[in-house]
Order: C-alpha cells, then structure tokens, then sequence
C-alpha cells in the first residue's frame, strides 16, 4: 500500500534531516500508527504520505486507488458558518465529482450519525465533528485512510466511539488505516502496527512490543520523578 526508500526530508532542503533515510513498507489491510515526540517528523511523513510536499531524498510511493484524509482541525468549527452536515458531505461529493449520493447516507450511517443530517457543522460537538471528518474521508471508497491524531479534542466517551468506528472500517471493510498519534493507549490498543520516529529515524513493531518498550520507559520517568 506504501513504500518508502531511503526517504529523507529536510525544509531547508539540508541538514539537519526531519526524517533521514527511512525504509517503510505498509501493506494492504494494516493499521499503523505513527507515533513519537513533538518534532519527530509525524506530520512531515503523513504529508509526505499525501503528496502535499516531496521528498529531499529517496522516495515515498502510495498505490492506494483513493486515499481519505481526516485532519485534525475542523474546517467548519466556526459556530457561524451556515452548513449543515449534509451540505458539508455534499459539497465534497460534487469535489469528488461522485455521482452517488447515497453514499452520504451510507456514511452518515457508518458513523451513527445520522440523526444529525440537518444540523449545523459549528454546532456539534468535537467528538461529532470528528465523527463527520471520517464520513467526508470515506466518500468515494478509499481503499486508504489517515488521520492526524484523531482523538484531538474529543472527550473519553467519542474517543472510545471513534476508535470503534476506525477499528471496524479497517477490520470489516478492509481499508488501509495510517494514523498520526499522541494517544499511546489508543495506538497500543487498536493498531495492527505501530511506527515509533525517533531522532528522524523510524523503527516499525506490534503493539505488543511496543507496549513492552513504552511501560518500561514510563516506569523509569516515574522513578525519576
């Protein structure tokens, strides 16, 4: 589904590296989370993933048939702004050019949020919008999900809805998910794989070891503490 060679990226186009030299294959029908401190280059690589920069070095190629994107801001978290969330859905349909509109019934219904066709996008709650970013990121069947850090202003209960809903569409309906996390629990609990970036390098493992790693880490910051 995606395969990095030797990828480096730098913003200035020279060292220091934000990502260096990184080997990375992602195959069809995981769940990676990409996880690691603030400035690990976590974001550089979803963008990456995404086209919306290219690389310094090596090479990053995606063979997904449609990728969907949820981001983590809200593009109508303004309470003033008059769409409700079938104009919302709609409207990226008609970007899509898709011909279906069943499919935002279909995806509202994916989400459970159906109830909520007529409301407006600036009145529902971070768990809800986020709800709604995964339905937009589903039109036109990707075969490829990613998110950035999708439990982002959400209280515990949409978190744990959420993690459901990505869980079922990657183990029911098969789609690819890449997921640019701070929650380690969340990553540990629902991810096939986890990416742990380090120092602009990368080192791919199950939740299990890496769970193994991350308590043994935090038993030693409490020991310090």
């Amino acid at each position: 589904m995606i395969k990095a060679e030797k990828l480096s990226f730098s913003y200035t186009g020279s060292p220091p590296y934000v990502l260096d030299g990184i080997d990375l294959e992602i195959h069809d029908g995981e769940y990676v989370s990409v996880v690691g401190e603030n400035g690990s280059g976590k974001s550089t690589l979803m963008r990456l993933i995404l086209k919306f920069i290219k690389p310094t070095g090596g090479s990053i190629v995606s063979f997904a048939k449609r990728i969907g994107y949820v981001p983590q801001r809200n593009d109508y978290s303004n309470s003033n702004f008059p769409i409700t969330v079938y104009e919302a859905l709609n409207s990226y349909r008609k970007l899509l050019k898709l011909k279906n509109k069943g499919e935002i019934t279909e995806n509202l219904e994916q989400v459970r949020m159906t109830d909520f066709t007529g409301a407006l996008m600036g009145t529902l709650s971070g768990g809800q919008s986020q709800k709604i970013l995964i339905a937009r990121a589903l039109m036109g069947n990707p075969n490829l999900l990613i998110l950035d850090e999708p439990s982002t202003g959400v209280d515990i209960k949409s978190e744990k809805e959420i993690y459901g809903l990505l869980k079922k569409i990657n183990r029911e309906n098969g789609i690819t998910i890449v997921s640019v996390e701070h929650n380690l629990d969340a990553a540990i609990s629902n991810s096939t794989l986890i990416y742990q970036l380090t120092g602009g390098q990368g080192h791919l493992c199950t939740p299990r070891q890496y769970a193994d790693e991350f308590l043994i880490n935090r038993g030693k910051d409490d020991n310090h503490a």
